[in-house]
């Protein structure tokens, strides 16, 4: 079944970089764009009551991005179907490719109060948030296709029943981590459960995507293959490593560099918007395995901008 924008377009099975807040912001999805690119790749999640509030300028910084990372997605969260609408509209006239709603993310207050993870398991409300933004995101000259983001329940398991309720409003796709709200991370993603969902979204005609516990690309493959979804969805595994999607193995002086890079656009986007210190948490997976590197991770956590880094760094490159 066709109909899914550039969904229907992508090569299978598709892989794709999962959106992570404070991490796959337009510096890092820049760099990963020029060393690895994956088949699609999202922003990190934008609260939609700040997109239409006195914080849009602020906000609508987590909304840049350059050509260099198409297809990319818009991510975006909250609770009222009429706000959905409006921002749909507004990403689809951003020229974003493709609009994604978070159902998934398992932060307490977030779910406390009745948006991402909090979402699952109201299916009537959660199907009324999907239709609202279809219907922005189809109603100006870019017409962009809607996916969502979400897990396999809330406090139990009701795979079938939640991915059921929500196919009932014809996303384009589906991406489905394989755990509950309730167990965060904190426990191996049930890929058995994914491949209910998988099944669920190939007699709909929807695309779905695995994602939970994916080491690389070659496992991705496999759980793909053994789950039957279209494609995998990857996360932790970009840490340190812009490379994850081309497979290409850095040297020492090239993961240094990149990190270096990442760091003068962080910089180049960010001073005076978003603190350096969310640069550091790259620090220590670029940083490991030779002589001096635990030495190096621990100055590196005082930096306070890419001119520090470099200096830091600099007699690791020249040895």
């Amino acid at each position: 079944m066709m109909g899914n924008g550039f969904w229907d377009s992508l090569k299978r099975p598709i892989m794709a970089l999962a959106p992570m807040a404070d991490v796959t912001d337009a510096a890092f999805r820049r760099v990963i764009a020029k060393y690895g690119k994956p088949d699609l790749m999202y922003t990190e999640f934008v609260a939609i009551d700040g997109l239409l509030s006195d914080g849009y300028d602020k906000l609508s910084k987590d909304l840049i991005y350059t050509d260099i990372e198409r297809p990319i997605v818009a991510q975006i969260f909250g609770t009222k179907p009429e706000n959905f609408e409006k921002v749909a509209r507004m990403v689809a006239d951003m020229g974003f490719d493709g609009v994604d709603i978070n159902m998934g993310c398992p932060h307490h207050a977030l779910v406390k109060s009745g948006t991402c993870g909090g979402l699952i398991g109201d299916i009537p409300h959660a199907k009324e948030i999907v239709e609202a933004t279809k219907q922005g995101a189809q109603s100006g000259p870019n017409k962009i296709p809607v996916s969502l983001k979400t897990r396999i329940g809330r406090n139990k398991i009701i795979t079938e029943e939640w991915i059921g309720g929500l196919l009932e409003a014809h996303p384009a796709a589906i991406a489905i981590h394989g755990r509950t709200v309730k167990e965060m991370s904190k426990v191996p993603a049930h890929w058995d459960e994914i491949a209910k969902a998988a099944k669920l979204c190939r007699d709909a005609g929807v695309v779905s995507l695995g994602n939970g516990d994916i080491k690389d690309l070659r496992d991705a493959r496999e759980k793909v293959s053994e789950s039957g979804t279209d494609g995998a969805m990857l996360g932790r595994a970009i840490f340190g490593n812009p490379w994850l999607f081309s497979e290409y193995i850095p040297t020492l002086q090239e993961r240094l560099s990149v990190m270096l890079l990442h760091a003068q656009i962080y910089d180049e986007l960010f001073t005076g918007i978003k603190p350096f210190a969310l640069m550091r948490k790259h620090f220590g997976s670029y940083v490991g395995g030779f002589n001096g590197a635990k030495e190096l991770r621990t100055k590196l956590m005082e930096a306070e901008n890419s001119k520090e880094v470099e200096e830091m760094i600099k007699p690791y490159l020249e040895n």
